[in-house]
């Protein structure tokens, strides 16, 4: 069997020697491109590569026109790594549809453990189930979200977060246990990533990001 294939992206050696070496012993096959170029060259080449860690500074291209070339023609999750910490930088990853945002330096084991989450929530054969509630319908197998029988567009968090309010109908949820539960670990950060990527969701649903209700001082409520 094909073991799965992570593309790391980074300019400096020692950080894809050290994200290679952790993947490896986790059980993945690791891709090195050492700028933005060898990356999206590499993964339009593939067409294997099930996910992507990506360093934003980088020479000849950086990370984010790196994302932007390959969110145009692929959803494959798309992890950043940036030894900055700009809410900026955090909310424009967002907005291309980065799937973690992940700030220099970091626990290799973390890095891991949010790398399964996503392979698992992603992967052909995962839980079957469609949900649906108030004209939207997301179907998990085939990672698809429809309003209205409008397709919906969303990225791989946004689409774990819906599906999380959704499987919660009526319940209110505190931002800490969204964290934990969507992103599948202890979150070291703070509500602004949940408030954005609510914000987001909110927008690309059009009026039914009303459905997600905003519990003031604790966090939301999904009602359709």
């Amino acid at each position: 069997m094909d073991k799965i294939k992570i593309l790391v992206v980074d300019d400096e050696s020692r950080m894809r020697k050290l994200v290679r070496d952790f993947l490896t012993k986790a059980g993945y096959e690791v891709l090195e491109a050492e700028n933005g170029k060898a990356a999206t060259d590499l993964f339009f080449e593939r067409q294997d590569i099930a996910l992507i860690l990506l360093d934003v500074m980088m020479p000849q291209m950086d990370g984010w026109e790196v994302c932007r070339q390959i969110r145009a023609y692929a959803k494959v999750p798309i992890i950043m790594l940036t030894a900055k910490s700009d809410e900026r930088d955090e909310l424009l990853g967002f907005e291309l549809g980065v799937d973690e945002y992940i700030t220099k330096p970091f626990s290799p084991k973390i890095l891991v453990a949010r790398v399964e989450a996503i392979l698992r929530r992603t992967a052909p054969g995962s839980e079957e189930a469609v949900l649906e509630a108030g004209g939207i319908v997301l179907d998990k197998n085939a990672h698809q979200v429809t309003v209205d029988g409008a397709p919906i567009e969303l990225s791989y968090k946004e689409f774990e977060l819906l599906s999380y309010f959704m499987e919660n109908k009526g319940i209110a949820l505190s931002r800490e246990k969204i964290l934990n539960n969507v992103w599948n670990y202890d979150y070291f950060g703070d509500a602004r990533t949940i408030d954005t990527h609510v914000k987001k969701l909110r927008s690309k649903i059009g009026d039914k990001g009303e459905a997600i209700k905003t519990i003031w001082g604790m966090g939301y409520k999904f009602e359709a």
